[in-house]
């Protein structure tokens, strides 16, 4: 067993551990429950505390256990569950004072997955409103800080969500990323992730009032949110069982065919063209300099269409938002989330049907041209942001400010209109805060982005530690 604090293990370390008999799951919930109680106050990440009912569950899975009933790969292991999913009996308040009575039925796939492998949720996690933006700040909740510096945001939609999981409260978070709301949170709180391909894990919200629109449907996708890639790989494995309330589900294995080595990667750094911060082109360059020290054939060139993605993301989705979802937005936003959707929308162009359809259909070249790119480069090392993570509430400095944001995060939100897997893993501090890359790869291959991530994070080491270190 590890010396350490229990609270520190992995999610692989604690769920072995419960299962061979060392600690019981009632000792690795009261860990995570102490944890919470010691550091949350400090940073607001989790607002709903669930400690008694992750007690009562901790006694039930070790009866379970001591019955010697079918443990699940998750037996256990406590987790935190985003404000934005339904789980059964809580309220689904994405951020809004009004939804705060909104009271889930029963569980969101993802939920109901991670409940059927055993694991335990110990809290909620907050998200900004609608989990709109990439800072997590709310009328109902409040601001979430970064627990490496409180000056810099946490991200967002997920920053609830990685601030808990980086103070060790849980050993995994849920989260969810339509425009790098997994990504940039674990680039802000030095996390590893995996946003999956669309179709990889079932989403559904029960208590939705009507289906999401288009773009949100092929765009957005579910994920966890750990400390170390193998605790990545082990929620993914986990999240991604069938569900038939998703249609768009796929049963595509998580393991795919051995490609020959040396596996091909492109590294790029600005192939938007807006300009990439010192500190994140070092980044890259530790990046692959680990990657290529584990036997990757890295080569500097960009991927095609990186500006043309990146545009049409936003068009799409604020089209979708103004046409579907901006009155109650404006309703039941506050004057901080107005602001901003008004920004957004003005940097975006609102397309007409015949503008919509056409954008939707070229949707299709430009996965294309990513398709043929990855033959000859299957991975695609990038940043997560142009730009080290933004200073708190750095979106109210007015719609040049959000424009130029936008234009910064190109890189992270083209891959949500693609629909393609991208993993993020840290690689060390800049001036005190974490700073990490991504690594995309082909549809379905989670599996090929994990791999190379794991070797970033062999060459760079788990960055939580140093954070542990200071609490």
């Amino acid at each position: 067993m590890p010396s350490k604090p229990i609270w520190q293990w992995s999610a692989v370390e604690t769920a072995a551990a419960i299962r061979g008999g060392d600690i019981t799951a009632q000792e690795a919930v009261e860990a995570a429950i102490a944890r919470m109680a010691d550091c949350n106050e400090a940073v607001n990440a989790v607002t709903v505390d669930l400690s008694g009912d992750a007690q009562q569950a901790a006694r039930r899975a070790d009866d379970v256990q001591q019955s010697g009933g079918v443990l699940g790969p998750l037996h256990g292991v406590p987790i935190t569950i985003k404000e934005n999913v339904d789980q059964a009996g809580q309220a689904t308040t994405n951020g809004i004072p009004a939804f705060a009575g909104m009271i889930a039925g029963e569980d969101s796939p993802v939920v109901a997955n991670l409940r059927k492998a055993g694991a335990i949720i110990i809290g909620r996690t907050n998200t900004p409103e609608f989990s709109v933006r990439w800072f997590t700040n709310n009328p109902l909740r409040g601001l979430t800080k970064n627990p490496w510096n409180e000056a810099v945001t946490p991200g967002g939609s997920s920053g609830g969500a990685a601030a808990a999981v980086a103070l060790g409260i849980g050993a995994i978070a849920h989260g969810n990323d339509l425009g790098g709301s997994l990504r940039y949170p674990a680039y802000a709180c030095g996390l590893a992730t995996i946003k999956p391909s669309l179709g990889r894990i079932p989403a559904f919200n029960p208590t939705g009032a009507e289906e999401r629109p288009p773009s949100m449907q092929l765009m957005s996708g579910q994920g966890p949110l750990a400390r170390e890639i193998r605790d990545v790989r082990l929620a993914l494995s986990v999240m991604a069982q069938s569900d038939s309330r998703d249609p768009w589900w796929v049963p595509a294995p998580l393991d795919g065919p051995r490609r020959a080595a040396p596996i091909r990667v492109a590294v790029t750094k600005d192939p938007a063209g807006f300009g990439c911060h010192g500190a994140v082109s070092a980044a890259i360059d530790q990046a692959a300099d680990g990657l290529s020290d584990a036997g990757y054939a890295v080569t500097a060139i960009d991927p095609p269409h990186v500006a043309e993605i990146a545009e049409s993301w936003g068009n799409l989705l604020w089209t979708d938002t103004k046409i579907i979802m901006e009155d109650a937005m404006r309703e039941h936003g506050s004057d901080d989330l107005n602001q901003v959707i008004s920004d957004y929308i003005a940097a975006a162009t609102i397309l007409d049907l015949p503008g919509y359809v056409r954008t939707l259909a070229d949707r299709t070249r430009l996965l294309r041209g990513w398709n043929t790119f990855m033959e000859d480069y299957p991975l695609v090392l990038a940043p997560v942001s142009q730009v080290p993570a933004f200073p708190q509430l750095e979106d109210l400095k007015g719609a040049e400010r959000v424009k130029q944001m936008l234009g910064e995060q190109s890189m992270l939100c083209g891959i949500n209109l693609l629909g393609l897997p991208s993993a993020a893993v840290p690689t060390g501090l800049h001036d005190g805060a974490p700073m990490g890359v991504q690594i995309i790869g082909p549809r379905f291959r989670e599996d090929l982005c994990l791999d190379a991530a794991e070797a970033v994070e062999r060459s760079t080491g788990i960055l939580t530690q140093q954070l542990w270190r200071r609490t």
